[in-house]
């Protein structure tokens, strides 16, 4: 069962420290350019602890984790930030923008401190594999701060909405106590649930739920080992400990606005690449459909086909394909399995979860057999690097790269599946949209 707690945040106040100016995207989104204009934004920024700048000089007694407890305790002291009176939840809504499209959307979900279980408990799942530099980071990190400052994202099934209701409820009543546009355009709003009747109902809806990490698996991890090592330290389990827990953000697969981008692949470097070999190899499997052009008129009316037909065969198994060409030859490819496709000789040794993943379909089926791109160059990313957007990863190969594979996003509903059996996705299988605020709301885990 999934134990879910109220608890007393800490947040920035923003007669000191506005929110617009101090709240940052998550650390592994964070660029160097972006980590500049939060220092230079605010004070009292989030990025000193978050991912503050690193010096030649550092050393043991001076360095990236040293000032950032001294930056979080000087604006404690300051009243920057403030812990809550009360224990509560945390209604958290997004409204955004889809990237690429028009369409306006808004994610719900709720802020509380889940209790951390170990995966053989059958009740916490990841869908990713973890890396061992990023987790030695935060581990530090932690130890250091004693503080959660970044959210773990954490999906549940419950089709009946019963939490939605109780947020919907909390924000058609209250002001929310936090709200500001992020530099994504996206409007945060936090609310505060500390009403007792709604705290045990959230509880107990929670109580039967299996939870995925849906981001966040380097600092599930990471608590984990924090929360190891704090019993050690201790010589025992004390249940009711703050290190047990974890401040995770949790969000219904059945709410509206979960939003799922799909990462597309760009490839490069390649020694004698060929597109009509590579077309010619997959034959057998694929069925193709050419969307070809001369101009750029041309152009867009092929661009926005190719588009809408690798939406309008996703069920079908489709891959869209951009490769570099003459410019007489320039055209959008869109890849359809074929019905008679035997997946089990295509993708061999793999599981039928595991074949339904047009990720998988494109590493192991075109990437590794056709262009020769194998595991450790996909992981070295020696030839293969990933855009979010779609115009992004086409401009990509205008720019020189050899060529572009367009993915549809996947389901929710296979995240969930492929986690809860044991399973894990190629990394960057997934993107939710938007990204949760760091700092939004702070947790700590002792004194």
């Amino acid at each position: 069962m999934a134990l879910v707690y109220p608890f007393r945040a800490y947040r920035y106040n923003p007669e000191v420290a506005p929110f617009d100016r101090v709240l940052t995207q998550p650390y592994d989104k964070i660029s160097p350019a972006q980590q500049e204009n939060y220092y230079a934004a605010d004070p009292h920024n989030l990025i000193a602890v978050e991912k503050g700048r690193t010096f030649a000089n550092d050393t043991p007694q001076n360095n990236v984790y040293t000032r950032a407890v001294a930056a979080l305790k000087g604006w404690i002291a300051a009243n920057a930030v403030k812990q809550d009176a009360a224990a509560a939840f945390y209604a958290y809504s997004q409204e955004f923008t889809v990237p690429g499209s028009s369409a306006r959307r808004t994610r719900r979900g709720f802020i509380g401190a889940g209790q951390l279980e170990d995966y053989a408990n059958n009740v916490v799942f990841r869908h990713e594999h973890t890396l061992s530099g990023p987790k030695a980071d935060r581990l530090e990190l932690l130890r250091h701060t004693h503080t959660h400052t970044g959210q773990l994202f954490m999906l549940y099934s419950d089709p009946e909405k019963r939490v939605d209701a109780i947020l919907g409820e909390v924000e058609s009543a209250e002001k929310p106590v936090t709200e500001l546009m992020d530099e994504y355009g996206v409007m945060h709003r936090l609310w505060a649930v500390t009403d007792p009747a709604r705290v045990a109902a959230i509880q107990k809806a929670m109580a039967e739920q299996k939870l995925v990490i849906a981001d966040g698996h380097h600092r599930y991890e990471t608590s984990l080992n924090f929360r190891n090592e704090s019993r050690t330290k201790a010589g025992k389990v004390i249940p009711d400990a703050p290190y047990e827990r974890s401040m995770m953000t949790f969000v219904n697969t059945h709410s509206e606005g979960l939003t799922i981008l799909p990462t597309h692949r760009v490839v490069n470097h390649l020694r004698d690449f060929a597109w009509s070999a590579v077309r010619r190899y997959l034959e057998p499997w694929f069925a193709t459909e050419v969307f070809s052009f001369t101009n750029e008129p041309q152009r867009a009316d092929a661009q926005g086909k190719f588009r809408t037909g690798l939406t309008q065969a996703k069920a079908q198994r489709a891959i869209g394909v951009y490769p570099t060409a003459s410019a007489e030859a320039r055209a959008f490819y869109l890849l359809t399995l074929r019905p008679e496709a035997d997946l089990a000789h295509i993708l061999p040794g793999l599981s039928r979860l595991q074949r339904q993943l047009d990720v998988v379909l494109l590493h192991q089926g075109i990437l590794e057999p056709a262009l020769g791109v194998t595991p450790h160059a996909v992981a070295s990313e020696s030839n293969l690097f990933y855009e979010r957007e779609f115009a992004a990863a086409i401009d990509a190969v205008d720019r020189g790269a050899q060529v572009a594979f367009l993915l549809n996003p996947v389901d929710v509903d296979v995240v969930m599946k492929v986690a809860t059996s044991g399973e894990v996705m190629p990394q960057k299988s997934t993107d939710f949209y938007p990204k949760l605020l760091s700092g939004i709301t702070m947790y700590r885990v002792a004194e």
